[in-house]
């Protein structure tokens, strides 16, 4: 995770060949080349730093669900899916069981759901550490599978 410390517009005449190679440029013209958009759209400077590890890798791993954890799992889940008036929640976490590795669009239409609703939802139980995303689609996260355990 990276945290912001700082955000600015500048011109492009304002950066240095330090500034090039902190972003990783072998210099500033090649960091121009590589600018999208039009030249009078603002160009932006961010400054930010390394946060520590995303909190969702261990929940995803699962190595600590403990009871209280597993149940605090199982009341967002079920508030989930009653403020929601369906069972998104559980539904999404079924089908991705069963098709690890697909296109969300083609999850959704297996839930006959939107796709970006769909996907709301998955980032939803990924925040719970509960699903993991691929290159292509998402699978279960081990925390899933212990909180789908008897």
């Amino acid at each position: 995770m990276i945290e912001i410390d700082a955000m600015s517009v500048v011109s492009p005449e304002s950066i240095t060949h330090a500034d090039a190679a902190a972003a990783g440029y072998p210099g500033v013209g090649a960091l121009l080349d590589d600018l999208r958009g039009a030249p009078e759209l603002p160009l932006y400077r961010v400054e930010f730093h390394h946060a520590g590890a995303d909190p969702r890798t261990a929940l995803a791993a699962g190595e600590q669900l403990g009871a209280e954890q597993r149940a605090e799992l199982d009341r967002r889940l079920t508030g989930w899916t009653r403020r929601a008036r369906t069972a998104h929640g559980p539904r999404t976490l079924d089908v991705i069981a069963a098709k690890p590795g697909v296109r969300a669009g083609d999850l959704a239409a297996a839930l006959d759901r939107e796709r970006d609703p769909f996907k709301a939802d998955v980032r939803k139980l990924k925040n719970l550490g509960l699903t993991l995303s691929l290159e292509v689609g998402y699978r279960l996260s081990r925390a899933a599978s212990i909180l789908a355990a008897p």
